[in-house]
């Protein structure tokens, strides 16, 4: 029996309305085509909106209209808020063409993978195995209400869904070997590593509609060259190529298309007909193509970048490496602890002839900096970044990560004040969980016990970031088309008064918990002929008050004139 399934014209993309109605499920045609009519995409879990977008939303418009030569064509592209008439016109003609490789049970032709795909056994595995928050193989929990052993069903939208976010994220280790790898050995292959996006921190920018959200997130330049084709137009069962069959091999991308629709895995999705209607329960997940290194023009993600003339440590092994990483997120850490990173553009470093070094920030958002003129600093740009933390050997998923940020289009110039101010801010806030920290290390060496170590537990520095986050990104917020210098001061010192009272809250919930005993203090040797250094409790408040007074210095400088910023 033949089971069919249209991306290109069955519902499966939930998308909102930009006035606010309710999401309703969606085809790629009509989400495309009416673009400008919706807004956010909805996703079961955050990291598959960059596999939506990069497998398929991206690689469609880019293939059917090209890119924007440059900034001018980009914004006449933007100022009409909706595709013209005759892109529209090319959208329409694209689709129409190649309607027949967007089908996700096509016996020949599966849209992203592999028809006839199997193994010497003619095994198949549970269809959770591509839900990456499904209890599979080394990731069931010892205690799980739901075992491997489960059936899972997923509808036609929702394995669409998962098999775009397995070739992005999937786990590394061992995968099944298929018949046809000749790589494969005793029906296994090793050391595959993550999917493409596993291995760096994604940085996508949202607009306001999904129009405007697609153009911020595909860079300028010239037209993709004859040889970089999305993963459907490598697949020609005239002519098969390596995308289309079990073989796989370790390649560079040939470009943005082919580097948004990369098959890090082969698979195959195994319908069947139940009462509830067409349902996916049995995969298939092989090896797939292995990139060397994250490209350079990989167009979202941040960089960390090795400093110009300096020694590169893969130099020094013998092996050549590009001088940029790809910087990867870490769990529990808010985006805007991260704005050294996010707010580094290298546009204006370029033009200087500047020797750059430390972080520089993705090409999109570097672009969209370009465009502040334009587009105009009160444009409520919001950054949203994505990151997978994976376990044991990367062979198991830790934790997913998302967060969004809504960005000042000012802050990405370099020699903007508000750039200036934002980044001032994280460091204060950095600077005031440092400092609460210390002063639990303090009162704990009053009471004879050592500080908590850096690497183990909960240190009450984390407290105070959690609790001035909500402020930080409330200024974030309130910058947007901010200019003038006295109202950004206006802000920081608004920020540094509510900054005071938080952080002396965490601050004095540590003084409280102290035992009367440790008023007393203990005297610690600092090394031979050096005195003792004596640990009270006084000291531990009076040095915590004093460094408070030093980071946020308009605040201090407001008490001193007898303008009191809390009731302590």
């Amino acid at each position: 029996m033949t089971h069919g399934f249209s991306l290109t014209d069955d519902p499966w993309l939930l998308l909102p309305s930009a006035t606010g109605e309710p999401a309703q499920e969606r085809s790629l045609r009509t989400a495309l085509l009416e673009a400008h009519e919706f807004g956010d995409l909805v996703v079961e879990i955050p990291t598959q909106k960059p596999a939506v977008f990069r497998q398929v939303l991206l690689p469609v418009v880019l293939a059917a209209l090209g890119r924007p030569a440059d900034e001018r064509q980009w914004m006449n592209w933007y100022s009409t808020g909706q595709w013209s008439q005759e892109q529209r016109r090319k959208l329409q003609e694209y689709l129409d063409a190649h309607r027949g490789l967007f089908d996700l049970f096509d016996p020949v032709q599966p849209f992203g993978q592999v028809a006839g795909l199997s193994t010497a056994k003619g095994e198949t595995k549970n269809a959770g195995l591509i839900v990456a928050t499904a209890a599979t193989g080394n990731n069931v929990p010892l205690f799980a209400s739901r075992t491997e052993g489960d059936a899972f069903s997923l509808t036609p939208a929702q394995a669409a869904h998962w098999l775009l976010h397995t070739q992005c994220w999937d786990t590394a280790a061992i995968k099944t070997g298929a018949v046809g790898d000749p790589q494969a050995k005793a029906g296994k292959t090793t050391g595959n590593p993550t999917g493409p996006l596993g291995q760096m921190g994604v940085t996508l920018l949202a607009g306001r509609t999904l129009f405007e959200t697609l153009l911020l997130n595909i860079p300028v330049g010239a037209p993709p060259a004859s040889t970089d084709l999305p993963q459907w137009k490598r697949r020609d069962p005239a002519e098969p190529r390596p995308a289309s069959t079990p073989q796989w091999q370790t390649r560079a991308p040939e470009g943005l298309l082919d580097l948004w629709t990369w098959q890090s895995r082969r698979i195959r999705l195994f319908p069947e007909a139940t009462d509830e209607g067409l349902r996916v329960t049995r995969v298939l997940v092989a090896a797939g193509d292995r990139m060397p290194h994250t490209p350079e023009t990989e167009p979202h993600t941040m960089w960390r970048v090795e400093p110009t003339g300096g020694r590169n440590p893969a130099q020094d092994r013998g092996r050549t490496t590009s001088s940029r990483r790809p910087l990867r997120l870490q769990p529990g850490k808010a985006a805007w602890r991260g704005l050294d990173a996010l707010l580094a553009p290298e546009r204006q470093s370029r033009e200087a002839g500047e020797k750059t070094s430390g972080f520089a920030t993705s090409k999109v958002l570097d672009q969209a900096g370009g465009l502040v003129p334009e587009l105009g600093g009160a444009y409520p740009l919001r950054v949203e970044l994505f990151g997978v933390a994976y376990g044991n050997q990367s062979a198991v998923i830790d934790d997913v990560m998302f967060d969004a940020l809504p960005l000042p289009l000012a802050a990405l110039d370099a020699d903007s004040d508000v750039r200036s101010a934002l980044l001032e801010v994280a460091e204060q806030a950095e600077q005031l969980a440092a400092a609460v920290n210390h002063l639990s290390a303090d009162l704990r060496r009053a009471l004879g016990t050592e500080p908590i170590p850096w690497d183990k537990g909960q240190r009450p520095g984390e407290l105070v970031l959690h609790a001035l986050d909500p402020l930080v990104r409330r200024l974030l917020t309130g910058m947007r088309g901010v200019e003038d210098l006295e109202r950004i001061e206006a802000g920081q010192l608004a920020w540094e008064q509510l900054a005071w009272r938080r952080s002396w809250e965490i601050a004095d919930r540590l003084l409280l918990a102290v035992p009367v005993g440790a008023f007393a203090g203990r005297s610690t040797s600092q090394g031979e002929g050096k005195p003792e250094r004596t640990h009270r409790v006084p000291l531990a408040e009076a040095s915590f008050l004093r460094r408070r007074a030093e980071i946020l210095h308009r605040a201090d400088a407001l008490q001193r004139n007898g303008a009191h910023p809390d009731n302590e």
